[in-house]
């Protein structure tokens, strides 16, 4: 338990400045004139480091243990702030564009590390008895979203209060300090590696672990393809009067709400095994309904590209819209991200659990990486209908991998 401890301290560390960057990015450079799809670029290289760093992480860590890549992760985040910090806002569109790209590629690869260490360690440290393992990951899960929210809100206030570098620099000192107190206190409990682990072992083999990692590109495609730059970009262009007063209440606005997103999906992902009666159903049950919770999404986001059809330029009631809709997406979306996080370590072997959550991992990173530059690329374009129509048909792509799921074989395991 004191292991478990540690790992998801750390974690939530290292969630709370990775959501609260990601906000100060977007906004920053949105206000220095960046278009969406320049916007999107800056993310490119964070979702692109994810998917080899994935990869390769589950194989570091089955060859040194994963406190080595749990601590590299959190090292390198701090070196991501520390260089962010000096940015300076005169350097021509290119270099910034450039700059920014490779120190969020930087923090890409500390974030997978991190995210990858954590979860693997859930399958090795939770109780192997009834539903245990559902409830322990989820409650990292959703304990992690609820702090990443948290981390949306605050990079919203720390940018309105203390400015970029400022907010910047602040955040790398928390989290040297978070690196410290985790390195004391760690316990020892987890794997330290063995040497015969082959890279080759990366690949799964696993039918299984292949349809879930497919079904997870498109489900997390297609959350991105609204949330990255679309939605607060739409929300800015509604909220902002174009003042510094009104800058500033639309940064604390659109915090507050991408905050609250985050912290109802990791509210729900956190009861999803009650939600889903996990105690009472067995692994192949819990298995085949995957693709009945993937369709659940597509019906929401249907509803809302239908919605958006009907509006041409941004209005105050149909934002209000939007939000209801988002947050009722969220609740569904949460189900969905929790129940894959529970069959991808209920599919995988203890010997190679970090391998199998690696790939599955780099499939999640992929996924986000190409709704990432769709979300710059449909906003600009063709504006929120189109925007929601690309996720719409993502998740539906998602179900129909998800269909794919051998209950009959999960059930043999």
């Amino acid at each position: 338990m004191n292991a478990y401890i540690a790992v998801t301290a750390a974690y939530w560390g290292f969630m709370l400045t990775d959501g609260a960057l990601r906000m100060l990015v977007l906004l920053q450079f949105h206000m220095l004139g960046f278009s969406p799809l320049q916007l999107a670029y800056l993310f490119v290289l964070y979702e692109f480091a994810g998917m080899v760093t994935n990869l390769s992480a589950g194989w570091i860590a089955a060859r040194f243990g994963l406190t080595s890549t749990l601590f590299a992760g959190l090292v390198l985040q701090i070196i991501a702030l520390l260089t962010l910090s000096r940015f300076d806002p005169v350097w021509a569109n290119g270099v910034s564009v450039a700059y920014v790209m490779v120190v969020q590629g930087v923090s890409g690869v500390a974030k997978d590390l991190a995210k990858m260490s954590s979860k693997s360690a859930v399958k090795l440290l939770a109780p192997a008895n009834g539903d245990g393992l559902f409830r322990w990951v989820a409650l990292l899960t959703g304990s992690k979203n609820a702090v990443k929210g948290l981390g949306f809100l605050l990079g919203a206030v720390l940018l309105a209060g203390l400015g970029f570098t400022w907010a910047v620099n602040a955040m790398a000192v928390c989290l040297a300090l978070i690196l410290i107190a985790v390195w004391i206190a760690m316990p020892p409990g987890l794997p330290r590696g063995r040497k015969s682990a082959k890279f080759s072992e990366m690949f799964s083999r696993s039918a299984n672990v292949n349809w879930l990692s497919l079904a997870r590109v498109f489900l997390f495609g297609a959350r991105d393809v609204w949330f990255v730059v679309g939605i607060p970009i739409y929300f800015y262009a509604v909220l902002s009067d174009g003042s510094d007063s009104g800058n500033r209440a639309a940064f604390f606005m659109i915090g507050s709400f991408m905050s609250a997103w985050i912290i109802l999906y990791g509210a729900v992902q956190a009861v999803a095994p009650r939600v889903l009666r996990a105690a009472q159903r067995s692994e192949a049950e819990l298995a085949g309904s995957a693709r009945f919770w993937a369709l659940g999404l597509a019906c929401i986001l249907a509803a809302l590209t239908a919605a958006s059809m009907l509006v041409e330029t941004p209005q105050t009631w149909f934002t209000s819209l939007i939000v209801v809709g988002l947050l009722a997406l969220g609740v569904v979306f949460a189900i969905n991200s929790s129940l894959h996080s529970y069959l991808i370590l209920a599919f995988s072997k203890a010997d190679r659990v970090t391998m199998d959550v690696g790939f599955y991992y780099m499939a999640n990173a992929g996924g986000r990486l190409l709704g990432t530059v769709l979300s710059g690329l449909t906003y600009q374009t063709g504006g929120l209908s189109l925007m929601l129509g690309i996720a719409t048909g993502m998740v539906v792509i998602s179900a129909i991998a998800a269909s794919r799921l051998n209950a009959r074989d999960a059930a043999a395991r």
